[in-house]
């Protein structure tokens, strides 16, 4: 197996860009967390100066981005400025916008003014994507598709149906479905008008800098209707905005328009087109989540479950004739039952709860480490399964913690799988001592010398069980002594 593209090689092309740019050889450079495509990025620092440094091996994907970057930019639309790429077009340096997104301001503060206004902010720099960049684009620079089509929406519809209601086991008239389905991707894939669409506009892509709104990951982009990216926004399932938001900020963008000297449109037809695409959003989201979550258990995606039908919910009882189809009413209707909901929501722990869930990572080397606890048991779980980074120059000097070594297990091995499975196992658990009152649990993971893999593992686990169900966790290291690490100079 081949190590990424080496990280070592990536990171001293994206160096070279740097001193190009800057002048002067950058003075750290760290890696920044995967996220759920396949490009890797790097912060890059030397003296004052800060960039983000991209990799990804799609030339084409990157040629999308490279063209939008420069037309927004012409358009005075807020993107990251792009300094500098490599030969072969598949890293860039580009401009560092800090790490708050609209999404993490929302959870942090709430719905206040300031984030209500910034919602609006990026609506009217979505307008000016939509209908003035728009103009100009030319769509054969899409990488993904050039149109949201009735082809298109079929797809999101299909995805659906097959990643998230067929999982339900609820009863339906699979025949009916399709045709009614059909029939809806027939009539929303001719609604006018067509704009430069964003595809996946959600406060996650929303950079928060210098008081501005900023846009980034645009690669999606295509031609479409404007309302789809107001629906993505509005009806995200983890900011879950008040609907008198939503109704506000559809006013805000409609009333903007005008700044734009936009051609007047019908206003009710524009509406109407909106609510059937916050539909096609909340269908095509939860088939997203059935896919990444139920049938790829990723947690992150199974826990985004329970929002998101609550969205539907909310949706289907503010428009009881929508959608006009009798069999994908009613099985939404069942889809979306408090019921359902509570099969995706994550336990909560008791206010009087003790449980503490001790966890370790170990060497294979110094044997399985005794469980200490009153109750004895718990998991030991063995990742020497999994490719060992240790056994490459660039990660043996590193540990489980360290974001190279975290990005190689996440992206070269079937360490998130492994971790799937863990989460699973330990949470069956876990459930049960909470509902029962128990105070300890132990989690142990042993690799060949307790440094990458287990380490890692023992580190994940912890986040997980904090995150999920609130509880106290330890995290004890037991091989740290000898871990091969290079040791810091001394200061002379």
């Amino acid at each position: 197996m081949t190590v990424n593209k080496s990280s070592a090689q990536v990171i001293s092309t994206l160096e070279k860009l740097f001193e190009e740019h800057y002048g002067q050889m950058p003075e750290h450079v760290d890696a920044l967390a995967v996220s759920g495509s396949d490009r890797r990025y790097y912060r890059i620092k030397g003296g004052k100066h800060s960039a983000i440094g991209a990799y990804n091996a799609n030339v084409a994907e990157n040629n999308t981005f490279f063209y939008f970057t420069n037309l927004f930019a012409k358009h005075g639309i807020n993107v990251p400025k792009l300094y500098a790429t490599s030969k072969d077009r598949r890293m860039y340096l580009q401009q560092d916008l800090g790490s708050t997104t609209l999404f993490d301001q929302v959870l942090k503060e709430g719905f206040t003014d300031k984030v209500h206004k910034n919602y609006q902010k990026s609506l009217e720099q979505l307008a000016k994507v939509q209908w003035i960049a728009g103009r100009e684009a030319d769509y054969k620079q899409c990488f993904a598709s050039a149109q949201f089509n009735d082809k298109a929406i079929m797809s999101d519809l299909l995805y659906f149906k097959y990643y998230f209601a067929d999982l339900q086991q609820i009863p339906y008239d699979k025949i009916l479905l399709i045709s009614e389905l059909e029939q809806l991707s027939r009539e929303l894939g001719h609604v006018q008008p067509q704009v430069l669409m964003y595809r996946d506009f959600q406060s996650r892509n929303i950079m928060l800098h210098e008081d501005k709104v900023y846009f980034i990951d645009y690669q999606g982009v295509m031609q479409g209707p404007p309302q789809y990216d107001i629906a993505s926004l509005l009806w995200q399932a983890r900011a879950q905005l008040p609907q008198a938001w939503r109704e506000d900020l559809v006013n805000s963008y409609i009333a903007c328009l005008s700044d734009l000297h936009v051609p007047r449109m019908d206003e009710i037809h524009f509406r109407r087109g909106y609510a059937q695409f916050v539909l096609v959003r909340l269908l095509q989201v939860l088939g997203a989540y059935g896919f990444r979550g139920l049938l790829q258990h990723k947690q992150h995606f199974i826990t985004s479950i329970a929002p998101a039908l609550k969205n539907l919910e909310s949706f289907l009882a503010s428009h009881p004739h929508l959608p006009a189809f009798p069999e994908l009413r009613g099985l939404l209707e069942r889809i979306c039952t408090p019921e359902m909901q509570q099969r995706y929501t994550q336990p909560e722990r008791a206010a009087d709860a003790k449980l503490v869930v001790n966890i370790c990572s170990f060497s294979y080397k110094n044997g399985i480490p005794k469980d200490k606890g009153s109750n004895g048991g718990g998991y030991v779980f063995d990742c020497r399964g999994l490719l060992n980074p240790g056994r490459f120059a660039d990660y043996k000097h590193l540990t489980g913690k360290d974001e190279p070594v975290i990005q190689f297990l996440e992206r070269d091995t079937r360490m998130p799988e492994f971790m799937d499975h863990a989460y699973s196992m330990v949470s069956l658990n876990v459930e049960d001592y909470l509902a029962r009152g128990f105070e300890q649990l132990s989690v142990s993971f042993g690799c060949t010398g307790g440094q990458h893999r287990s380490v890692y593992a023992a580190e994940k686990m912890a986040a997980y069980l904090h995150a999920h169900y609130g509880i106290e966790t330890s995290v004890t290291h037991l091989n740290t002594e000898k871990w091969m690490t290079i040791p810091e100079t001394p200061n002379p």
